[in-house]
């Protein structure tokens, strides 16, 4: 993994288990731990609390926390 490469953490409540991935790697990640761990079943997922965030930045800079003028 590149220095300059963020990497995203990835919780499965199911197995209780937290680990970071490289960004490039993500999708690839969670796809072979859903499919080997729970047949192919969407438990493994990015962190919720980095989701929230995430979202947030998102909508702020779409300006959706504007109020109505």
């Amino acid at each position: 993994m590149s220095s300059d490469e963020p990497s995203v953490p990835i919780v499965c409540t199911e197995c209780e288990t937290e680990t970071r991935v490289p960004l490039s790697d993500l999708e690839g990640a969670l796809t072979r731990h859903n499919d080997g761990k729970h047949d192919g079943e969407e438990v493994a997922e990015v962190d919720p609390d980095l989701k929230d965030q995430l979202a947030d930045l998102v909508a702020d800079d779409l300006g959706l926390f504007d109020e109505a003028e």
